[in-house]
């Protein structure tokens, strides 16, 4: 399998297991559009960036996916939650738990040593503790992301790893293009995505050779 090709299943993988809720969709629409504006604030403003990055980009997709996402037997997909926890390439929630917590954690580090244990210029006002946890947990955010990459290198391959990261950093753009009618869906009181509007023969018939279809 490919590169490109890989990066359509994982994506399609992503999509049909883990959101199939219009509320999470449309938190994720929102998240992307917030993603965006971090980017481009990255090196502008990295504190702004970080703030929209963790505070309303990664709060809004993780409360999709734990309050909204249903953890019952997923009949789209004839695989069970639990399954799909297993075979999630990215982040599953037991992992998520254990991200979110050093994100949540990492701050306190700031108390103990103000500069970090001198990687940071010793913080004086409010404003310079607040830069340097914004560098703190842009540190957190790329260290996870590369964290997984090369974990992934060692249990699925090198491509896969590599597949996956360029999913991550480019999965902002792509939430809009498949997510952005969720608000106009759930307005009309469409809850669930049956997964019948992004269907792809090509994909469909991969999946199944590979053995990733229900």
């Amino acid at each position: 399998m490919g590169f490109f090709e890989e990066l359509r299943q994982q994506r399609w993988d992503d999509h049909r297991y883990y959101h199939h809720n219009r509320v999470n969709q449309a938190l994720h629409l929102f998240s992307a559009m917030s993603f965006l504006l971090s980017y481009y604030y990255l090196f502008k403003d990295p504190v702004v960036a970080v703030m929209v990055g963790w505070l309303i980009a990664m709060v809004l997709r993780q409360i999709g996916h734990f309050f909204f996402e249903p953890k019952t037997y997923d009949d789209v997909n004839n695989a069970s939650h639990e399954y799909k926890e297993k075979v999630k390439v990215g982040y599953n929630l037991h992992r998520k738990i254990i991200l979110l917590s050093v994100w949540l954690l990492s701050p306190l580090f700031l108390l103990i040593s103000p500069s970090f244990f001198g990687l940071f210029e010793h913080a004086s006002s409010s404003y310079d503790y607040l830069y340097n946890t914004s560098i703190l947990w842009l540190i957190v955010g790329i260290g996870a992301i590369l964290f997984r990459t090369i974990h992934l290198f060692f249990i699925m391959g090198v491509q896969s790893g590599l597949v996956w990261c360029s999913k991550i950093m480019t999965d902002p753009l792509h939430d809009i293009y498949i997510y952005y009618k969720s608000p106009y869906l759930l307005l009309k009181g469409d809850m669930y995505d049956e997964m019948s509007d992004w269907y792809d023969e090509d994909l469909q018939g991969s999946l199944k050779k590979n053995g990733r279809v229900g």
